[in-house]
């Protein structure tokens, strides 16, 4: 199975949640692939923010070597499960399927409710990664 994760720039979020999927996916022996994407084109090519390197870390999850990209159309036929982190996210990807069949791949990786951004507050990113966390292992029991 492919799941791809996405937020707003693919630095936060994003590959927090690509990092634990993968990592429970891991070690439920799941042969799952796991990849993040941004709807936004900021950071392509950069690394994840030190933020979410460092929360990952502490939880033994190494996020480090993951390369920001943005989400693109072939997304759509690539993955089975698309997962976004807020509905400003759901509708732009929404937006981009060329049919409802595809659309319907996408949904909020917290059912529904939203996982918020970090990004201004040091202080949510361990808040941040308990809810992706909780949320990633909804998605296993429901997807195994």
């Amino acid at each position: 199975m492919k799941i791809l994760m996405v937020c707003l720039g693919n630095i936060c979020r994003s590959p927090l949640a690509e990092g634990v999927m993968q990592h429970l996916a891991d070690e439920h022996d799941l042969d799952w692939k796991v990849d993040s994407a941004g709807t936004g084109s900021w950071h392509v090519g950069e690394g994840p923010d030190r933020r979410s390197v460092r929360t990952a870390r502490n939880h033994g999850i190494d996020i480090s070597k993951q390369v920001c990209r943005q989400f693109r159309l072939s997304d759509f036929e690539r993955f089975d499960h698309i997962f976004v982190m807020d509905r400003y996210n759901l509708s732009d990807v929404q937006s981009m399927a060329p049919d409802e069949g595809l659309a319907s791949k996408v949904r909020l990786l917290l059912g529904n409710r939203e996982v918020p951004d970090p990004y201004y507050d040091d202080s949510q990113f361990e808040p941040v990664f308990e809810l992706i966390e909780g949320g990633c292992k909804d998605i296993i029991k429901l997807l195994r």
